[in-house]
């Protein structure tokens, strides 16, 4: 159902996008147009479309106002910089903004849309997808989510500059956008912005973050409170990453290779790789995992080249018990284990190699393609096609046909952005745990919540722990971060029985964050 033509001809591309021959199923009711913005139908800004709709969570039916479309960011001149363009969801019959939780949500890359959290894991509708998140032919379909987060808050999704339908504004240039400062300033204003308009000042205010996205957050949590004195009642970082350091194979830097054991266990325990009484259980297997990688394998590292042969051979034999790898070619890689490495050994033998983003995922390994550089990138990774063409293909049919959002443009699910500039950081690792650190001390109100999955290679859980234990908090806020692990991956929703138990984490603890905060 058309609602209205959509008038600014500046973002109209004309590029033609596939038709999706299968038919998705059609909502409870009909969307049913509302009043729209009479600057922006005059000209004075773009056109947003708002359509009512209503899902079914947890047994009870929630009334919802979807608005797609643009907030336009502008220079202190007043000049128009960026076509941000977001999807808010906000319950109806809400009156009184305090009484409604508001939550801004952002994936990462960067270069990565909104649509993963959108159309994965919080929005009201979700991709259908196998029930550990396998691949599906094409064309791919979408259906309510009945463990969307809306019964709980009002969900505002935002695309960054160049990804989903986000734009410079005519005249204006992306790369001021593509770098930590730029891609903060301008989600920090758009929030700023929106919050305005909106009139949710009196809102309780969270915002979530997935994977690099948990980064923006981290940092924006402190940008909010900075520059707009903007507090906020909550961060939930999902498959999080603070600490640079935690992440990158690079020469001199033996941090990572601990913190990624006990990932390339449970991966190695999945696939059946393990051997002993201890590898009988996850759990058993990642206890063990822990306590090598916090002790004997970190105290190996640490000694370098100058650590004794037979401690040498000691702990490459425990690497290989751990990992499922052959013990030569642990020695071989001198006791350092890279992802790329890791995802294309250990199946190697059976012509597989394992996820990235979700390791208990397994695809076709291609000698051609090499080991993709110490991080895996750019080699082709099974967990991350099995979801990139059925998202992409979901989004871009639900937002036409569903929420009536017609454009030309090409929907940027993942888009190249780099080289991303991080020259705030120069000679150093990007670290906004410090961030986040300042965030919390300067309102002690503020609660965080971390969410990682065992299989997740891009973002390992320990790597968190670690950072968490690192952040060297006061004592008065320490016990304001929890945490939770899923069997899953670093999409953890996609994972049937993870995202039902990701959906009943964020219910308590929102509900403890304002019930504490005399909210509720």
């Amino acid at each position: 159902m058309k609602i209205f033509a959509f008038a600014f001809a500046a973002l109209v591309g004309s590029a033609a996008l596939p038709v999706l021959a299968q038919e998705t199923p059609a909502p409870k009711t009909e969307p049913k147009p509302v009043a729209t913005d009479t600057a922006a139908v005059a000209g004075r800004e773009p056109v947003s479309v708002m359509t009512e709709h209503e899902v079914k969570i947890g047994g009870k039916t929630i009334r919802y106002r979807a608005t797609a479309g643009y907030l336009v960011l502008k220079s202190d001149k007043g000049e128009p910089r960026a076509n941000m363009f977001y999807v808010a969801y906000t319950k109806l019959g809400e009156d009184d903004p305090a009484k409604r939780p508001l939550m801004f949500s952002f994936n990462g890359g960067p270069g990565a849309s909104s649509v993963w959290l959108h159309l994965g894991g919080l929005g009201p509708k979700r991709v259908n997808m196998g029930p550990r998140g396998e691949a599906v032919p094409p064309p791919a379909s979408w259906s309510d989510n009945e463990w969307s987060w809306l019964d709980e808050t009002d969900l505002v999704f935002v695309d960054p500059m160049s990804t989903g339908f986000t734009r410079p504004a005519k005249g204006a240039e992306a790369k001021p956008f593509h770098g930590f400062t730029g891609d903060l300033e301008s989600l920090a204003d758009f929030i700023q912005l929106w919050t305005t308009r909106n009139a949710r000042w009196a809102s309780p205010r969270f915002l979530v973050g997935e994977s690099y996205g948990t980064t923006r957050v981290a940092a924006l949590a402190d940008r909010l409170q900075q520059k707009y004195d903007y507090y906020l009642n909550g961060v939930v970082l999902v498959s999080s990453i603070l600490n640079f350091q935690t992440a990158r194979f690079a020469p001199g830097n033996d941090v990572p290779y601990p913190l990624f054991l006990p990932t390339y266990t449970a991966t190695a325990w999945y696939h059946g790789k393990l051997r002993g009484a201890w590898a009988q259980t996850l759990a058993g297997a990642l206890r063990r995992a822990e306590t090598f990688a916090a002790r004997d394998y970190t105290l190996a590292l640490m000694e370098g080249d100058a650590l004794a042969p037979a401690e040498f051979e000691r702990v490459a034999g425990e690497l290989a018990a751990l990992t499922g790898l052959p013990v030569e070619f642990v020695r071989r890689k001198n006791l350092r284990v890279s992802i790329g490495q890791f995802i294309r050994e250990l199946r190697r033998d059976e012509g597989i190699a394992v996820g990235r983003l979700d390791s208990s995922v397994a695809g076709v390994l291609d000698e051609s393609e090499g080991e993709g550089g110490p991080g895996g990138g750019n080699a082709f990774d099974p967990s991350m096609e099995a979801i990139n063409g059925p998202y992409a293909n979901a989004i871009s049919d639900y937002l036409r046909r569903d929420l009536q959002f017609e454009t030309d443009l090409h929907y940027e699910v993942l888009t190249q952005v780099g080289p991303w500039d991080y020259t705030n950081v120069q000679n150093t690792y990007l670290n906004v745990a410090e961030n986040l650190k300042r965030a919390m001390t300067r309102n002690a109100f503020m609660k965080v919540w971390i969410a990682n999955g065992y299989y997740d290679l891009a973002t390992p859980y320990y790597a968190t722990d670690w950072t968490v234990r690192h952040m060297n908090l006061p004592k008065a806020v320490r016990g304001h971060i929890s945490q939770t692990h899923y069997e899953a991956g670093h999409m953890m929703y996609t994972h049937l029985e993870a995202q039902k138990q990701l959906k009943a984490d964020f219910a308590r603890w929102i509900d403890a964050v304002l019930r504490e905060q005399k909210l509720r």
